[in-house]
C-alpha cells in the first residue's frame, strides 16, 4: 500500500482552475521529485496536500497511509504524520525557535517531552547542519538570513521526524555551500527510517547528492512526464522546452 496516493486531484485558487487530474503514487521511504517551469502548479501541489483553505480541491482524492485526508484540516493532517517545509519562512515574532519545535512535537505525538532529550537531539541536528546553537533562542525567523531559515525548517522536519515530507523550493536562493549543508540534512531524514519525501524544485542543485526514486514534470497543471532519476538529468541537458 502506498504511503501517498493522489488520484485525478483537481485544485483551484479564487476560482481559477490551476492543477488538474494529478495522480501520483509515493511509498515509505521513497523519494519522489516535482519538477517544472515556474508557475507550472508546483507549489500549489504541495499546499493543497497540506490542506492550505487557499487552495480550493474540487475533484479527486488524497489518501494518506490508507486514510481519506481531502477533509483534514492542516493541523490534523501534521498530527498524522505530514510536514511541508516552505519556499518563503514566516517569521513569527515571540516565540524562540527551540520552542516552537518543541510545541509542534508535543502537539504531534499528544505526549510528554523530556527536556533533557529533547535538547540533546536538537543541539546534535543543530550541528549537523552546522546551526549556531544560539539560533534555538532566537525568534523563529526573524532576522534571519535565507540561507538560516531554510535550516530552521531542515532542522524541525529532522526533529518531527514525519511519515511524509513536503519540500517546497528548498534551495531557492541558497549559495552553494548552504545547498550542501540543508542536503546533508535531507539525507539524514532519508536515512533516519522510512518517510517519504516530495521535493519540489525547477533547479537541480540539492538533488546532486541525493537519491531518487520517481521523477515527475509538472507544466500548466498537468503531469507530463514521469520517470526515475535519469530524468533529472535529462531535464538538466534540455531543459523545459520540450513540455511547453
Amino acid at each position: 500500500m502506498a504511503l501517498l496516493e493522489i488520484k485525478n486531484l483537481c485544485v483551484s485558487v479564487d476560482g481559477s482552475e490551476i492543477l488538474s487530474d494529478i495522480s501520483l503514487s509515493i511509498g515509505k521511504g521513497e523519494t519522489h521529485v516535482l519538477m517544472g517551469p515556474n508557475g507550472a502548479g508546483k507549489s500549489t501541489l504541495g499546499n493543497a496536500l497540506m490542506g492550505n483553505p487557499q487552495y480550493e480541491v474540487t475533484g479527486g482524492n488524497i489518501y494518506f497511509n490508507g486514510l481519506d485526508i481531502k477533509e483534514y484540516s492542516t493541523d490534523k493532517r501534521a498530527k498524522a504524520g505530514m510536514f511541508m517545509s516552505f519556499q518563503n519562512p514566516l517569521e513569527v515574532p515571540g516565540i524562540s525557535l527551540s520552542a516552537f519545535i518543541r510545541n509542534a512535537i508535543i502537539n504531534q505525538t499528544g505526549e510528554k517531552l523530556k527536556f533533557s532529550e529533547y535538547r540533546k537531539n536538537l543541539a546534535e541536528n543543530m550541528a549537523l547542519l552546522s546551526f549556531d546553537e544560539s539560533y534555538k533562542e532566537r525568534d523563529l525567523n526573524v532576522g534571519f538570513s535565507g540561507g538560516e531559515k531554510k535550516k530552521a525548517e531542515i532542522l524541525q522536519m529532522l526533529m518531527l521526524k514525519p511519515r511524509f515530507a513536503i519540500l517546497d523550493e528548498t534551495d531557492s536562493g541558497l549559495d552553494v555551500d548552504a545547498v550542501r549543508t540543508v542536503s546533508e540534512g535531507v539525507r539524514e531524514y532519508q536515512r533516519s527510517g522510512d518517510g517519504a519525501l516530495l521535493i519540489i524544485t525547477h533547479s537541480t542543485r540539492i538533488l546532486e547528492s541525493l537519491h531518487v526514486d520517481r521523477t515527475h514534470v509538472l507544466v500548466k497543471g498537468r503531469i507530463v512526464d514521469s520517470g526515475d532519476a535519469s530524468l533529472v538529468d535529462r531535464i538538466n541537458e534540455e531543459g523545459f522546452e520540450r513540455y511547453m
